[in-house]
Order: structure tokens, then sequence, then C-alpha cells
């Protein structure tokens, strides 16, 4: 019995512009593919369009895999036995293999004009058949070549599709079939000699030996092209000849039940880098994006997914993005980091929003580390922490009161609440919450008659700056008795 060769996957995006939540549902069933069958990942750029791919998305891309954990096992700054990995740099490859095929007969040069071709299609509408290339110059005599030539016209490379039904195993979708007459023969070379992603990564799957293609299902209409090719390839020494296993993944479909597009503000990786979202979070979520680990179960880790993830449990039906389910399991994520780590990641959205520096002190990485706990359950994202735990960190000279919630809650009748709360607290030996607590409910619930509502929110808002904020009492505590004090007496004096 022949055994199956070691299961190889690979996730080869194009560095144009920011990477974008379906790449990333893409890269991850790929890599825990890859990472369940003990099998390698390669990380290919699809970098051949130097007009739209640009080397700040090429770092873009490395950064975003390192952030969301993936390690890949050939690839950008790894390396491998199929080097180079960024397709810009293997067009001697390609055009070498183009010139095999032409030469083998798989595939011809067409010279037909666009306004040719747009005619024939047009004609080929209005009587009712497919609309595809016609094959009009797959038997061109050398005459007529010659003729096309001296016209000044440079033809584009098209690849020979047989005249058969392709049919495959998709690994979603069960068996596919295409009748020839809707896979017309199609260019692999544009006529300026550059090669077209039609031709590269077939190529590229063949000499790195790829066994498994998972990716989006917008792609599916270029397989049975690339079966054709396969086989083709095989014949001119490229790889065995046969294909690799195909999966489609289900699309990702955002408002109004319309595919989830690059320009759609909630496709962007980098927007929940900005908010927060943990990366075991996101994809967590991103996961559940045509696959389940269970009918009953939506939570669980990176690891967990790994050990259970099999490509025949992908669903083919769209699976819609919902940003509040997203949030919700992002939530549960973020309570479940123990304490310190939990601190940790809140230091660069402190950062960013100024109130810590470059190199924190211990003083102020303490504080932290006590008030994080404060807020872990109240927390959705990260970014979050810059309202919440913001007024414990800010200079004196920079620290305000939001507006709405002043007009809320220090109005004129909150005067003698600010007042009996300064007098009581001046003179509390023990600033801790409990007694802090004590002290200002007997003054203001008891002494006041008012309720605790009342007494406390004009507290909360001046000490925090927010009617919505973690503990007071606790929060009195981090302070400390003198900036307390401050600002309730600035909130006084306003």
């Amino acid at each position: 019995m022949v055994s199956a060769p070691p299961i190889r996957v690979r996730f080869c995006p194009s560095p144009t512009g920011n990477p974008h939540v379906g790449l990333v549902r893409t890269a991850l069933f790929n890599w825990a593919f890859a990472r369940h069958h003990g099998g390698t990942l390669v990380f290919r750029i699809e970098d051949t369009d130097a007009a739209r791919d640009s080397e700040e998305s090429y770092q873009q891309l490395l950064d975003s895999m390192r952030w969301l954990g993936f390690d890949w096992d050939e690839g950008p700054e790894v390396g491998g036995p199929h080097e180079p990995y960024r397709q810009s740099q293997r067009m001697d490859i390609y055009e070498d293999v183009a010139r095999r095929l032409h030469e083998a007969g798989h595939a011809y040069y067409c010279y037909c004009t666009t306004e040719e071709l747009e005619e024939r299609r047009d004609e080929a509408r209005r009587a009712g058949r497919p609309s595809g290339y016609d094959g009009h110059c797959r038997d061109l005599t050398q005459e007529r070549i010659d003729a096309y030539r001296a016209e000044g016209r440079d033809g584009v490379l098209r690849f020979r599709m047989p005249d058969t039904t392709i049919t495959f195993d998709d690994l979603v979708r069960g068996e596919l079939s295409f009748e020839p007459e809707h896979v017309p023969d199609y260019a692999i070379l544009r006529a300026n000699g550059k090669p077209l992603y039609t031709l590269v990564n077939p190529v590229d799957d063949a000499l790195m030996e790829i066994t498994h293609v998972l990716r989006g299902e917008d792609l599916l209409s270029s397989t049975p092209r690339q079966v054709a090719l396969y086989k083709a390839l095989g014949d001119i020494g490229i790889g065995t000849g046969e294909p690799p296993r195909f999966g489609h993944l289900p699309y990702v479909m955002g408002e109004g039940n319309k595919k989830l597009s690059k320009r759609d503000p909630q496709a962007s990786l980098n927007l929940y880098r900005e908010r927060g979202f943990l990366p075991e979070g996101l994809l967590n979520y991103l996961s559940l994006l045509g696959w389940a680990l269970s009918e009953d179960r939506d939570l669980f880790s990176v690891e967990e997914m790994v050990a259970a993830f099999d490509i025949s449990d992908v669903n083919a039906n769209p699976a819609r993005f919902d940003l509040k389910k997203c949030e919700a399991i992002n939530a549960h994520h973020l309570r479940r980091l123990p304490a310190q780590e939990f601190a940790r990641r809140l230091v660069p959205f402190l950062q960013s929003a100024d109130l810590l520096p470059a190199e924190p002190s211990a003083e102020q990485l303490d504080l932290l580390a006590k008030a994080a706990p404060l807020t872990q359950e109240r927390m959705v994202v990260l970014s979050e922490v810059v309202g919440m735990l913001g007024f414990l960190f800010v200079s004196p000279d920079r620290f305000e009161v939001d507006e709405a919630d002043a007009a809320k809650s220090l109005g004129e009748d909150a005067k003698p609440v600010l007042e009996v709360g300064v007098k009581a607290l001046e003179d509390l030996e023990d600033f801790s919450p409990e007694p802090i607590q004590a002290t200002l409910r007997e003054a203001l619930v008891e002494g006041l008659g008012i309720k605790p509502k009342f007494a406390f929110t004009p507290l909360r808002v001046a000490v925090t700056g927010r009617r919505v904020s973690p503990p007071l009492f606790e929060s009195m505590e981090l302070l400390g008795r003198e900036e307390t004090l401050r600002r309730l007496r600035l909130a006084l004096a306003r």
C-alpha cells in the first residue's frame, strides 16, 4: 500500500492594502489544517502586480501573521527548499515554463484585439451561447501569425483547454464537474510577456509540491483551468501532473447579505487591532465562519481548534460576519486572561493615548496591575482602557471631565454633595475602599438623606471624569487622598 505524501498547504496573499478578515479566515484554515495533520505551511507572496503591490503592504502582511500567532514552515524570513517565496523574484521560472508549454503545444498566441473579442462576445450573448473566448486563434497558420505581427499586434499566450469535462472532488463541496464550453482557453501571459495569476500559482504549487489548496469560493471558477494546467505541467516535467486536492471555503457575508468586500470598514484587520481585539478572540470568531468545534460550543482556544480541525467539517454555505458576536467572543477571551497578562496587554493602548511613556516606570506598572482587575470583567476590547483607566494616569494639568457627563451630574444640586464629600474625606486616616465607602455613605446617604445613586454619581464624575468608571471607592484609593480631594475641589470650583 502506497502511503499518502506529507501534507503541504500554502497561503499566498497579495500585498495590496490592509489585510482583511476574509484573508485571515483563509490563513487560519490553512494553518490549522497543516498543524492538525503535522504538515507543512508554505507562506508565499503573490506580488507580480507591481502597480498594486507595495513593500509597505508586504511588511504589514508579515506583521499581521506574527500578531495573529501564525508560524510558517517555508517562506519569507524562514527560507526553505523552494526559494524564493516572493513571486516577483521568480519571473525567470514563469517565463521558462510558458515557453515550454508553448513549444509542447499546450499554449498558443492569441492576437485578437480587445474590440474584436468584445464584438464576438456580444454576438455569442445575442445567440444564447457562452460568451467566453471562442478559440479564434487556436489553429492559426504561420502565414496568418506573420500577418498579425506585421500589423504590430502583440499576442497574449493562452492555455489550450482540453475538449472534455473536468471533474474533481472538492474537499468542502464534493464532486464538481465543468463542461468544456464553460471553461474556454485563457491567458497565462500578457502581451508584454508578464505572467498572470492563472500561470504563476499553479506553477508554484507544482514546484513546491503543494498537496492541498484551501481558498475562497470566489476562486472556484478558475479551478478547472488549473486542474488542466497541472496535467500539462506534468507533461513538460513540472511536478507530477496530478493536481492538489482543492477545498473552496464559503463566502464571508457582510451587511445586507452581500459578500464582505475589502472596502467594507468591518473587513479591515487593522480595525480590530486598533480597537484592541485579542488575536485569540478574533481567531475564535473567524473560525466559526464556516466551521464549528461542536454544535453547542462557540468558545474555544486556538489549540482546541487545531486539535479538532477537519476540512470535511467546513460548511459550504455562506457565513455572515456578525460584529456583535465577534465582540462578545473577544470579551470572553479577554476575561480569561491571567491578571498579569491582561495588564501587560493594556500598556500599548495607554501609550498610544500618551498616558504612559515608552518606558513606563515601576510605579506606573504597579498602579496598572492594581487597577486592571477592576475593569477586566467590564471590557470588550483593550482600547476601552483609555476611557476606563485613563483618569489614573493622566497628569493633573491634563485631567478633564466629560462635558456631557458633567452637565448631567455636576449641576448646582451636586454642590452640597461635593462639599460634604470633601469634608468627610479630609480627615479620613485609612484611605482604603471600605473606610471610604463607610464614611461617604454616612455623610451623604444618611447625613443628607439622598439615595446612593445621587450621592455617589457626582463624586464619580468629579474623580474619574466619567459617569461610567471602575468602582468608585477603589478608584479613590488608587488615586490617593491628595489627588482625589484636588479633583473634588476642582469640580466644586466649576
